[in-house]
Formats: C-alpha cells, sequence, structure tokens
C-alpha cells in the first residue's frame, strides 16, 4: 500500500514548453516526478524520456485544470499513489489578447481558473507537505507583464499579477522555513505559448529561448546572485519592471497599450506574408 512517503517534483504545464525543460532539468538533478497537463500522449512520451535518459521515476497525471475540481484531484492522486510533494512547479497557463470587449467569456474563465485558480488551490493543498521537505520548493510561473496592467492582454497580465504577488506573500510568511518560493517572471519565450493564444500581441521586447529561462530559474533556486521572491528574466525586462513600478500609472497604460498594438502589427504582417508566400512560388513554378 502507498505510504505517502516518496518524495517528488510535480510539474504542471509539463507536455511542452517552461514545463518540459523544468520536468527535465528537475529529472536531471535526480528528482522522481509527477507530470501534470491535458495532453497525455506527450507526458507519456516525456516520462518514458526521463526514464531513460536520469533512470527517473516518473508518474503521468493528465488534468484539465480548467476543470473545477482538477487541483483537488490531483492532490488525491498524488496521495493514492504514495507520492509527497517536495517540489511544485506551477507552470500551466495560457494567455488570450485583444480588447477587453471582444474577449470570449468562456475562454476568460478557463484563462483565470488555470493561471489563477488552479496554482492558488494546488499550492494551497501541496504546501504543508513542501513545508516538511527538507528540500522544498515552490515555483511559480508567472509573467513579465504580472509588473504593470497591460491593455489588449488585461486578464493574461491580470492573472499573472495575482500569481505574483501571491508568491511574494506566501515567501513572506515562509521565511525562515526553509522552504524556497520564488515566481518567475519571464518575457516572451520561444514556446507553443503564442500558437495556443492565437496571437503574437505578446510578443513586446525580444523573444529568449526556454534554455535562457531555465538557466536563470535554476541559478535563482540554487541561491547562486538571487534571494527574493521575484525573478525577471533578462536585464531589459528587469528595466521594464523597474519603471513600471516608479512611472505614473497613465504612462505605463499608454506605453503598454502602444507596445501591444505594435506587436499585433507587426504578428499581422508577419501573417499577411508567410500565407502569401505560397501562393507566390506556386505562380513562379507554373
Amino acid at each position: 500500500m502507498p505510504d505517502g512517503n516518496r518524495p517528488v517534483a510535480i510539474v504542471t504545464g509539463a507536455s511542452s514548453g517552461i514545463g518540459r525543460g523544468l520536468a527535465i532539468r528537475l529529472a536531471d538533478r535526480g528528482h522522481d516526478l509527477a507530470l501534470v497537463a491535458r495532453r497525455t500522449a506527450r507526458l507519456t512520451v516525456l516520462a518514458e524520456e526521463l526514464r531513460a535518459r536520469a533512470g527517473v521515476e516518473v508518474t503521468v497525471l493528465p488534468a484539465d485544470l480548467a476543470e473545477p475540481g482538477a487541483p483537488r484531484a490531483v492532490a488525491d492522486a498524488l496521495r493514492d499513489a504514495g507520492l509527497r510533494a517536495e517540489v511544485l512547479v506551477n507552470c500551466a497557463g495560457f494567455g488570450t489578447a485583444g480588447p477587453f470587449v471582444h474577449e470570449v467569456p468562456e475562454r476568460v474563465a478557463a484563462e483565470i481558473a488555470v493561471n489563477v485558480t488552479a496554482p492558488t488551490l494546488l499550492t494551497r493543498l501541496l504546501l504543508p507537505d513542501l513545508l516538511a521537505a527538507p528540500r522544498g520548493v515552490l515555483l511559480m510561473v508567472s509573467s513579465n507583464a504580472s509588473h504593470q496592467p497591460v491593455p489588449n492582454l488585461a486578464v493574461y497580465a491580470a492573472s499573472k499579477a495575482y500569481l505574483t504577488s501571491l508568491t511574494a506573500a506566501i515567501w513572506q510568511e515562509t521565511r525562515g522555513s526553509g522552504l524556497r518560493v520564488l515566481a518567475l517572471c519571464p518575457g516572451p519565450t520561444e514556446t507553443e505559448f503564442f500558437e495556443a493564444a492565437g496571437s503574437r500581441q505578446f510578443q513586446v521586447g525580444r523573444v529568449a529561448s526556454v534554455e535562457e529561462v531555465l538557466d536563470a530559474t535554476v541559478r535563482a533556486l540554487d541561491g547562486r546572485g538571487w534571494g527574493g521572491p521575484v525573478l525577471t528574466v533578462g536585464g531589459a525586462n528587469r528595466i521594464r519592471a523597474l519603471g513600471a513600478r516608479s512611472a505614473p500609472r497613465r504612462l505605463t497604460l499608454a506605453i503598454g497599450q502602444r507596445a501591444t498594438r505594435r506587436a499585433a502589427r507587426r504578428a499581422a504582417r508577419r501573417d499577411a506574408s508567410q500565407s502569401a508566400a505560397p501562393a507566390a512560388r506556386t505562380g513562379a513554378g507554373a
């Protein structure tokens, strides 16, 4: 029978991007894993890869975190499998773009459920185990967009602002416990995020590689040069975050709106050129 004593690292959103990369890094460090995402086939392939690569035990827990009961179901599945949380990485999330008045209400509800409700409840359910673990880690994958309101990314930025705020509060509450708590705030990163969002309107500024984000995260969790609750990845992003905190709100809102509009226009031009290219080639070969 399960005794609940095998420590594992739980990674949500593990099927791609930063979540997948963090799962690999944790496995390479010898952590057994529990992988959570909607896409079972991808999780299964990743689990097999990690077992072969690092010799770790991997449990696959398919779950749609937009569903109201998903966090409790994940916590129950861990308990039933005899697994105890040592590391929790809340990485699952997605974004929507465009004027708020045009947002699809059902999509907004799912965005809030995945970005806000699920990580909040899963953290609360697993926090006692994290605090009891000798090497406990709570990592919330937030966003550089969390540092200010962003017109045309209103719900996404607000959901990430919540996550960064929650993480900082937990960091303060648990200081001295030995638990490492960190809100990771990357800027645009080369993942499937843009495709899932259906827009490159999020692509404000330089796009980082997943490896850059992972390297910065590992350095911070190892205590090399960073001891606070929030890690903003990239020098330019840190400057923007500082400016957002110090500049007048009306100014930051205007700058944010201008940036997302420019990004949307760039995306539209890129999409138009990509859709026109096959037609041009066909004509040339006719």
